[in-house]
């Protein structure tokens, strides 16, 4: 039964401003956030089925990026067997299995990065920072999934460390409309990012 304090009606904002982006090489970052087998593979044990429906988007995006020259980093969920997360989501993503692993669609190169975490937020207890820190990097483009978990949580992190934080908002995903929607107003209202999309990005 609905709550008084809310109503049976949310209010969404009308529309979010999508925009092109140029976006200097030598400052700029790809991020994959898990895209791995667990989420983004029908087998997955926490399967997030509209993440197969931005995997095209996200390879045009990394396909831009490497002929730029672009920083490519892979954020992937890396859980010991007995990670006290999975008493809030079930057993997923274990450290060294097939879930765990970036899906075939987008494997990264040789010479791109995985920063293997253990919770949502992709600079908490790695060495994310210091990898952009060490590249001068000044612009993020994030994208993967879960859109409000663990994209936002990155993203938002990001923001706060004084990164710029770009989303294309079609190489993001999440479990239904509602936690979608929320993650474009909280990157926009409390991380002033700036949404676009895949085909709206150009590294210059």
């Amino acid at each position: 039964m609905m709550s008084k304090l809310f109503p049976e009606i949310v209010k969404i904002p009308e529309k979010f401003e999508v925009k092109p982006v140029d976006l200097d090489s030598s400052k700029s970052a790809l991020i994959i956030v898990d895209m791995q087998n667990a989420f983004a593979h029908e087998k997955g044990s926490l399967f997030v089925p509209e993440s197969r429906k931005t995997i095209n988007s996200v390879k045009n995006l990394l396909e831009k990026a490497r002929s730029r020259r672009v920083l490519v980093l892979y954020t992937q969920d890396w859980h010991p067997e007995d990670d006290p997360e999975f008493s809030i989501w079930g057993k997923h993503a274990v450290a060294g299995t097939w879930e765990a692993e970036i899906i075939d669609e987008l494997k990264p190169r040789g010479d791109e990065i995985l920063i293997k975490k253990l919770g949502y937020d992709g600079f908490y207890g790695t060495f994310l920072d210091d990898v952009l820190r060490r590249k001068k990097v000044e612009n993020l483009v994030v994208s993967g999934t879960v859109a409000n978990i663990c994209v936002l949580h990155t993203a938002g992190s990001a923001a706060l460390r004084g990164y710029k934080i770009f989303i294309p908002i079609d190489c993001i995903s999440a479990l239904n409309e509602f936690d979608y929607i929320s993650t474009l107003r909280q990157v926009t209202f409390l991380y002033r990012g700036v949404l676009t999309t895949s085909d709206l990005v150009n590294f210059i």
